[in-house]
């Protein structure tokens, strides 16, 4: 292979890397953006609340007035404080009166999906 063929394998090959970076980079880009959840993700985030969170939460609405500790997530999503990234940050961190349960990057979308989808307008 001559040093001209070589060259040109070499910026093919940076440029189809840095496409495909690009691309990842968009799609990342494409959610950070405040478009509508996908129904999938809420679904699983709703399956996930129902495993791992109904022990202790009330998961849906409940009565209006009703004080419930630790709070329901509709209360939760209402809060002026709640953002996606502060309920992802809280899914990471340790809390002494909650179970230590581990949440992947994925699981951890999902529940936030599903709970903000509570989020009266």
């Amino acid at each position: 292979m001559s040093m001209l063929n070589h060259s040109a394998v070499w910026r093919r090959g940076l440029l189809v890397a840095i496409i495909v970076l690009a691309a990842l980079f968009l799609l990342r880009l494409h959610r950070a953006d405040g478009a509508e959840q996908p129904t999938e993700s809420i679904a699983a985030g709703h399956r996930l609340a129902e495993a791992w969170c109904k022990e202790c939460h009330v998961i849906g609405t409940i009565a209006t007035g009703a004080k419930k500790v630790p709070p329901d997530f509709v209360a939760v999503a209402n809060r002026h404080s709640t953002t996606a990234l502060w309920l992802k940050v809280f899914l990471k961190t340790s809390h002494p009166k909650m179970p230590n349960i581990i949440v992947g990057p994925s699981e951890a979308d999902d529940l936030v999906n599903y709970i903000m989808s509570l989020k009266r307008d």
